[in-house]
């Protein structure tokens, strides 16, 4: 059975593997504070029918309580250990299931076993206050083994934490000009993948939202992370295919065990 995988922009990916349907950092706004949604039309009503959704870490580009109040009821939701208590909106969302995690934790959904990773990235739900929930990234097993990064920067023991897996889909850019401390910029997500070393690679988090304003401010750091990473993984881990999608672009892969 061949495994889907559809890039709705940003984090936000749709997985459909052993019959499962799942959703990754959840993100159907056109606008999020100072950040307008340049490419990409918004994913259609259909797009939010998911058996569970995943939420990597606390930031509200990938934890957005009004995407999140759409899914349809009785969809799992896996979010980061504590994030309940820092993010209050979410428990109003009374019509999911939602499940706390850690890294080493796992849940199953069907036919899938979800396992949740660590990720070196800020967890924070805002740039300053306490560390309340650990940022994530999770192993999805079904008929193919797939890597959600989330939001991370490289870590020594990623390939240990992470494992074999056949799919990974990596954030390669930002919603700005400038990547802090625990982002993968194209390079780093090349060398990401040369340690990781799976079947086929999914470029993410990148190419859709920008900020008001900046559109003339090194628009080749919107525009260019896709390709950027596809030119340095070829370099780096020739061994990998790597699908560059497009907004709504669906990729089919075949896997044999």
């Amino acid at each position: 059975m061949p495994v889907e995988i559809t890039w709705w922009g940003h984090a936000t990916c749709a997985l459909r593997d052993s019959d499962v349907r799942l959703l990754t950092d959840p993100l159907f706004a056109r606008r999020l504070a100072h950040l307008r949604r340049r490419r990409g039309v918004l994913p259609p009503p259909t797009a939010r029918l998911a058996d569970v959704a995943l939420v990597s870490h606390l930031h509200a580009d990938h934890l957005h309580v009004p995407s999140l109040a759409r899914l349809a009821p009785g969809t799992r939701l896996l979010v980061p250990r504590g994030a309940p208590r820092a993010v209050p909106g979410l428990r109003r969302l009374g019509h999911l299931r939602l499940t706390e995690m850690a890294p080493g934790d796992e849940t199953e959904v069907g036919a899938l076993t979800i396992r949740a990773v660590p990720a070196l990235h800020d967890g924070r739900r805002l740039p300053v206050g306490p560390h309340r929930a650990p940022a994530l990234g999770f192993v999805v097993q079904g008929e193919a083994r797939t890597y959600f990064a989330g939001d991370t920067g490289l870590y020594d023991s990623m390939a240990e934490e992470v494992g074999r897996v056949d799919v990974a889909l990596l954030p390669v850019g930002g919603w700005g000009p400038y990547l802090g401390d625990g982002h993968l910029d194209p390079g780093r997500a090349a060398e990401a993948l040369a340690r990781l070393a799976p079947r086929a690679a999914v470029p993410v988090h990148y190419g859709t939202y920008w900020p008001i304003g900046m559109d003339a401010i090194r628009p080749h750091e919107f525009h260019a992370p896709g390709d950027e990473f596809a030119r340095l993984a070829a370099e780096r881990a020739p061994g990998v295919s790597v699908h560059r999608l497009g907004h709504g672009e669906r990729l089919r892969l075949e896997v044999s065990r």
